[in-house]
């Protein structure tokens, strides 16, 4: 191999990671010196006006989209420096690459899978170079920033896409479908043997038949072929308490995660996790192995998995109940044969509490308590179709992005319609992500004869892109647009009231509307303490009068069609 054809990270001291300039030179050469195996373009711009990249191999030379779409050809997606702190996976991929290139058994493995790639994601990240940010990451010497241009965590933005850069990835990813995603980063966390630990779709989420291959035969292969390799890999370490000795939970990526959004579209996807005590170099290498594993499986299994995954299409078509909530099941662990390192705890010299450490001369190997099954609690009729009012831009805009077939409605109508009135939220203290997020919101089904005005959007549910409608329209579900604050401005009512005026009005309200009276009675009953206080007691009227409704608030836009 010549000299320039080593990548940055080889060509140091392997304690290096390539900076964002060194690695778009070094593609762009690569795929001048070998056009018929590598495509390397711009995909779109981020926020701080930076190009974005994607690269695509093939083993014959085909690199358009539409005819590999055509030709049915399965599709390995590597995503990389989402986090550019968490370089590893960047160095990997361009070795990777090239090997490609120069290695003709290599690329001739690939038979028809195309293998699609962004070498690094968080461009705007990238050039934040220093070695202070990860506080207890042993290397690279330099590495980039964990927040993009506009200070957001890009793995917490693939469903509200409020940058550029996951809108870019929204309509990559919707364009390339990929089978199988590999979204490399590296973990911080309890101190054990392994390098490489994994998280992957979580199982009973991506559901049915695809998410039974994914649990008994795909993990099993990987984790098996990870330990021959010589990197012997565990579940993602998420303590139940503070220690792995009390048993790990699965960790449930929901939509935000890449590996979440990706089974939106019914992507079986991994996002690796090695640890960020151990070496760059070893971090490095199990990176490299980790995704030649997957690759190299989905490459094996590539009709089986594509088949599935049509098939969740289809069966998604017909479903009358959807999922969109699923929580741990404590009841029912399974076990792990994990190795660890003896938790100790100690004075702290810092202050007056007991501190937590890891005995490395004191190594175990033990089974554990690992909570790896998440029922689905919280399901939904489904509806015939969706109406999303074009009011809501914001929301057909991600539709639309993520493949979503819709329509617009030619003429005004008033039609029979199911709807949700809010009756309560519940909201995360302090901004999360530029949001205020809700983590909690109880729903009222209510039925009208209503106004869908031409223009409005009308989506339909046998679709293939079913899932994604559902999970993101659906208050409930754990990412929803709603979760979110898209639909903030229904939670405000928009009219208010003088008290001395009314007051007096109030009475006649109470005398004129029964519904109203008994509702108040019973509300005084239940809240004693608040009939001092003359505002709480005059809000309540004011918002459950029949008199002074505004039917816009706490209505939840987006309306069903059953």
């Amino acid at each position: 191999m010549t000299q320039e054809l080593r990548t940055p990270y080889e060509q140091g001291n392997k304690n290096q990671t390539t900076t964002l300039a060194e690695c778009i030179a070094w593609y762009q050469d690569l795929a001048q010196r070998y056009p018929s195996v590598l495509r390397f373009e711009v995909v779109g711009t981020s926020d701080a006006g930076l190009p974005i990249y994607a690269g695509v191999v093939t083993a014959d030379g085909v690199f358009d989209r539409a005819q590999l779409k055509r030709e049915g050809r399965p599709v390995f997606f590597n995503n990389n420096g989402i986090h550019p702190g968490e370089p590893e996976g960047v160095d990997a991929c361009m070795a990777l690459v090239r090997d490609f290139c120069l290695q003709p058994a290599r690329l001739a493995a690939l038979g028809k899978t195309v293998f699609l790639f962004v070498p690094l994601y968080n461009v705007d990240g990238s050039i934040n170079r220093a070695n202070t940010s990860r506080v207890n990451q042993d290397g690279p010497e330099q590495f980039g920033f964990r927040g993009n241009a506009r200070h957001l965590d890009l793995n917490r933005d693939f469903v509200k896409c409020d940058t550029l850069t996951a809108q870019v990835f929204n309509k990559l990813f919707t364009a390339w479908d990929p089978d199988v995603m590999v979204d490399t980063h590296t973990s911080n966390g309890a101190d054990y043997p392994y390098t490489m630990t994994l998280i992957h779709t979580q199982t009973d989420k991506l559901g049915g038949a695809l998410g039974s291959f994914l649990q008994q035969t795909m993990l099993p292969h990987l984790f098996a072929e990870m330990a021959k390799r010589g990197w012997p890999t565990c579940p993602y370490v998420n303590p139940v308490k503070d220690s792995p000795d009390h048993g790990i939970a699965e960790f449930l990526e929901t939509p935000r995660f890449s590996t979440g959004f990706a089974a939106l579209h019914h992507t079986i996807g991994f996002m690796p996790e090695t640890h960020m005590l151990k070496p760059f170099a070893d971090r490095y290498e199990s990176m490299r192995a980790l995704v030649e594993t997957v690759l190299d499986f989905t490459i094996a299994n590539a009709t089986t998995i594509q088949e599935l995954r049509r098939a969740a299409r289809e069966a998604g078509k017909a479903r009358h109940e959807w999922p969109v909530h699923w929580s741990m099941d404590e009841s029912k662990p399974s076990s792990f044969r994990f190795s660890g390192y003896a938790a100790k705890y100690s004075a702290s010299v810092l202050g007056n509490y007991q501190r937590l450490s890891y005995d490395r001369s004191e190594p175990w190997e033990r089974d554990i308590a690992y909570f790896n099954h998440f029922p689905a609690d919280i399901h939904v009729t489904v509806p015939r179709a969706y109406v999303v009012p074009q009011a809501w831009r914001e929301v057909v805009e991600r539709l639309q992005w993520n493949g979503v077939a819709m329509e617009r409605i030619d003429a005004d109508k008033v039609v029979e319609v199911q709807y949700y009135h809010i009756k309560s939220v519940v909201s995360r203290p302090g901004a999360y992500e530029g949001h205020m997020f809700h983590d909690d919101v109880q729903l009222e089904k209510r039925t009208a004869n209503l106004l869908l005005r031409a223009g409005d959007w009308w989506v339909p549910l046998d679709q293939d892109q079913a899932r994604y409608a559902i999970e993101t329209l659906e208050p409930q579900g754990h990412d929803s647009f709603f979760r979110w604050g898209f639909f903030n401005s229904v939670l405000e009512k928009k009219e208010a009231y003088s008290d001395y005026v009314f007051e007096d009005h109030a009475v006649e309200l109470l005398r004129d509307e029964p519904a109203l009276r008994e509702k108040f009675e019973q509300w005084k009953t239940a809240n004693p303490a608040l009939l001092s206080n003359q505002e709480a007691v005059l809000d309540f009227i004011f918002a459950n009068c029949q008199r002074y409704v505004e039917p816009e608030w706490r209505r939840y836009p987006v309306l069903s069609v059953m």
